[in-house]
């Protein structure tokens, strides 16, 4: 009893973790008005920094996951912990864009040392049936974080200081570092000592960085300026340049044979297609606000039903998990969110029926987005060894945090771009909300293609 009440305490000292990440992260979507107004700087800024921390996340979380297999899981979710402290502080007081900014840039660098590392101990502390359910908890914090942040962040905003979230995140990594203090450290025992590819990460920062330049400031800079242009261009000769060299190198940044696994790629990039699936909320929260004169608050209401069925629903996708297998509540979730989260779509609706089925519409993307949890991140840590454990997580992470900052950033593009185009609000948040739509028929194809290939061949032999 007394095992099975520690193993409890550990994984609510993982959930508490990486909810911090959600906390300054996801909160920020819903008050950027009152941020704006307070602070005095640009929406062009805020929503650079929203974005920053969710970038950086996923540019190093494949090195965190590294430095986690290495040095220690347990240590690195400490080091996490104490930088998203740091930066939690720094925001507190900010009065400049400059601190502001780095202070996202920390917050960034700290999730992508705790993801992995939390996701690694689950994977070498616990057996395969406490795994499952250590990950399923896991996912409330990583999926479910997000809808209660949203809600809380909007209602801290709305009724006290918005720097109040800040503290809030503060004590919620502390009691984290209380929870963990007696967690058995793993490691690998015997590893190659190799040089760090310092190059080939260079490459990938800088394509995504740029990458995330187009998509952010593409309309300020005008789509089919000679700046823009150039600079997709310059991003397809990286990408190229990544590829081709991390195939001549024996240590690679990415290890890319992780991918020979087709269930190990499927959930990979699926993963990145769900959370930019969640993450085009942010057009919802903008447009009901602006459009339809709401508050933080009561915008982030909406997402109550959300929170609710995402919870609910994580523990169920892992009970189909166990009966029918990864592939079948994949395919089913996909479909659920990417419909449930272009409700917002409709904005020909009047106010009250517009709010009514934006809720129910969250409401089932919260239960799409809970069965997929599980089954995913199981198929994951499946298909990788012990001693690639960090390394896989950090890849997997990584694909959730690009995935949903690229998620909020184009179709915030797509919306802001259409507002001006087409001088009408409504039908440019229409469109805007149509973007879960396209992620998730993408999704469709990658998962077939993937896994589905692989169960059909199983049974024919």
């Amino acid at each position: 009893m007394k095992a099975k009440k520690q193993i409890n305490l550990y994984i609510l000292g993982m959930v508490l973790a990486i909810l911090t990440f959600w906390l300054f992260a996801q909160s920020m979507i819903n008050i950027i008005p009152t941020m704006q107004k307070d602070l005095k700087v640009s929406s062009g800024v805020l929503n650079i920094s929203t974005s920053l921390t969710s970038l950086f996340c996923g540019l190093f979380i494949v090195v965190g996951g590294g430095i986690a297999d290495r040095i220690g899981r347990k240590r690195i979710t400490y080091v996490g912990l104490i930088i998203s402290i740091i930066g939690s502080l720094l925001i507190i007081a900010a009065r400049e864009p400059v601190l502001l900014i780095f202070a996202r840039i920390l917050q960034g660098l700290s999730a992508a040392l705790i993801m992995p590392a939390t996701l690694a101990l689950i994977k070498t502390t616990f057996d395969k049936s406490e795994r499952q359910r250590a990950l399923s908890y896991w996912s409330f914090g990583s999926w479910g974080g997000g809808g209660v942040t949203t809600f809380v962040g909007g209602l801290i905003a709305t009724y006290f200081d918005w720097r109040l979230i800040f503290v809030l995140s503060i004590i919620v990594s502390a009691i984290a570092m209380v929870l963990l203090r007696t967690i058995e450290e793993t490691k690998i025992s015997k590893f190659n000592k190799k040089r760090f590819d310092v190059v080939g990460f260079s490459i990938f920062v800088l394509a995504l960085l740029v990458i995330n330049v187009i998509i952010t400031q593409g309309q300020e800079l005008g789509w089919f300026s000679i700046t823009t242009i150039g600079l997709f261009i310059t991003s397809i000769i990286l990408a190229l340049i990544f590829i081709f060299y991390e195939k001549s190198r024996k240590h690679q940044f990415i290890d890319l044979k992780l991918f020979k696994s087709k269930p190990f790629t499927g959930a990979v990039l699926t993963n990145f297609l769900q959370n930019g699936i969640a993450g085009t909320i942010v057009v919802a929260n903008t447009y009901i606000q602006l459009a339809r004169g709401y508050t933080a608050f009561e915008t982030g209401l909406l997402t109550l039903g959300n929170i609710v069925a995402l919870l609910l629903m994580i523990r169920v996708g892992e009970k189909m998990l166990q009966k029918f297998g990864p592939s079948k509540p994949m395919f089913l979730s996909i479909i659920i969110a990417s419909i449930g989260m272009s409700s917002g779509a409709l904005t020909f609706l009047p106010n009250f029926t517009y709010l009514v089925v934006v809720f129910i519409g969250f409401l089932i993307g919260g239960i799409g987005i809970g069965l997929y949890a599980t089954p995913s991140i199981d198929t994951l840590l499946e298909n990788v060894s012990d001693d690639k454990s960090g390394i896989g997580s950090g890849i997997y992470k990584m694909a959730s945090s690009l995935g949903y900052s690229f998620g909020i950033a184009i179709s915030t593009a797509i919306y802001s771009t259409f507002s001006v185009l087409i001088h009408d609000i409504h039908l440019a948040g229409a469109i805007g909300m149509l973007t879960p739509l396209a992620f998730g028929i993408v999704s469709i194809i990658i998962l077939i293609s993937t896994m589905y290939e692989k169960s059909l061949k199983a049974k024919l032999t």
